[in-house]
């Protein structure tokens, strides 16, 4: 194991600076983020742990543009998103970022091809494509036959792979993931694990996934460890950045 401040070769597709955000309430502020940098390469694996209310949420928030810093920035292929007006930000969500909640966040009153379409929707995309991008998205995840079902009517795991479809619709650059195995038992927890893996490693998309699970966390290629707002570690795993590199 080696410090993610110490090894960076590969393009650097997100670079955090100085990221701070506070909150006030009534018992006074609240620093939720205190003082966040680092940076994230290309089709590398990461993932951010700590206990809850470490501020791991909050950070997911604003690598996703969900939410702005109280100071710091966030840049994106060299642009600054928070120096963004919300029209301009909302395309760099829908056009870069692809996202895959807990919770799966499906529209469970539309079909399944449906949800995954969604962000082409948004972002303009013909109806032809579109269907033919969701279908062949949903076929690579092995739930093609799925397409007209309801996702009340399918398991957590092929929630979560629809999710996952969701997520790569408009071919994102960086896939962000709020505990996308904390819902799932252990084995589909780990299957849904592997896609990620998958996805890193054979099509160099970059992700960030927040977890709990210790286990998990050490089979990325790198864990960021938040503790009080603060990066409490930052530790690449060798072997795997080695294959990574």
């Amino acid at each position: 194991m080696m410090s993610g401040q110490q090894y960076y070769t590969a393009s650097v597709t997100m670079k955090v600076e100085n990221l701070t955000k506070v909150y006030s309430s009534s018992t006074g502020r609240v620093v939720s983020l205190n003082d966040v940098s680092f940076s994230v390469n290309k089709g590398e694996f990461v993932s951010v742990v700590g206990p809850s209310g470490s501020g791991k949420s909050t950070l997911l928030n604003m690598l996703g543009a969900l939410d702005r810093p109280t100071s710091g920035k966030v840049f994106l292929d060299g642009i600054d998103i928070f120096s963004l007006n919300d029209s301009q930000l909302a395309t760099v969500r829908n056009d870069k970022l692809g996202f895959i909640f807990q919770s799966y966040n499906l529209i469970n009153r539309t079909t399944v091809l449906k949800n995954v379409e969604f962000p082409g929707i948004i972002g303009g995309m013909s109806d032809a494509d579109r269907k033919r991008r969701a279908l062949k998205l949903l076929d690579f995840l092995g739930i093609k036959n799925k397409a007209d079902f309801k996702p009340l009517n399918l398991s957590g795991g092929q929630q979560q792979r629809v999710a996952i479809a969701r997520a790569l619709m408009n071919d994102p650059k960086i896939i962000l993931a709020d505990e996308p195995t904390g819902n799932l038992d252990t084995k589909t927890g780990i299957d849904v694990f592997n896609l990620l893996t998958l996805l890193s490693r054979e099509f160099k998309r970059t992700i960030i996934m927040v977890t709990h699970n210790p286990e998990l966390a050490a089979a990325t290629d790198r864990a960021i460890h938040i503790r009080d707002g603060s990066i409490e570690k930052d530790i690449i795993n060798v072997e795997r950045w080695a294959f990574f590199c």
